[in-house]
């Protein structure tokens, strides 16, 4: 423990997640070697966020959450190894990246996320999902790239009918 924080530390993911418990958390809480942002005012679609050390905690308790989910301390003590060994602040693009890669396989942002599965999805409040066939993943990913196309064919061209309404 004392090694992950000094790592965490050091790779500047603790005091970047420092900075956002101070700037959106009105009490902060030191318990198992994490310092727990609770009530964070922080919008996030998760129960809690792990940056570096540090643990943000949106609109509730530690005790809450544990309530909720009780396996939750160990899942997030996991991810902030997981800052310790990505070297801090790299853990998150790769994190997002796993997250899209979940989603493409699966659906879901974290069935398939190598970090979520590490860290045990149902102690992070996960569910499994099994995984898509690949001509599924093909065509979602497809879905995605027309989407982007369709978008800007659908503008009207300059001097067309239309240009001033827009």
């Amino acid at each position: 423990m004392l090694f992950r924080n000094l790592a965490n530390w050091c790779n500047l993911s603790t005091p970047l997640g420092l900075a956002l418990a101070l700037a959106t958390c009105p009490r902060l809480r030191f318990r198992d070697g994490l310092i727990w942002g609770e009530s964070s005012r922080i919008p996030l679609p998760a129960g809690a966020i792990t940056v570096g050390s540090v643990v943000l905690i949106p609109r509730q308790t530690l005790a809450d959450l544990e309530r909720g989910n009780p396996q939750v301390a160990a899942h997030e003590a996991q991810h902030a190894w997981q800052y310790a060994y990505c070297l801090g602040l790299p853990f998150i693009p790769i994190y997002l990246a796993m997250m899209g890669w979940s989603w493409l396989r699966t659906g879901d942002r974290a069935a398939a996320c190598f970090f979520e599965v590490q860290a045990g999805l149902e102690a992070g409040g996960y569910r499994a999902v099994p995984t898509r066939p690949w001509r599924e993943t093909w065509r979602a990913l497809g879905g995605l790239v027309r989407c982007g196309g369709d978008a800007q064919n659908a503008r009207p061209a300059a001097g067309r009918e239309g240009d001033a309404a827009a």
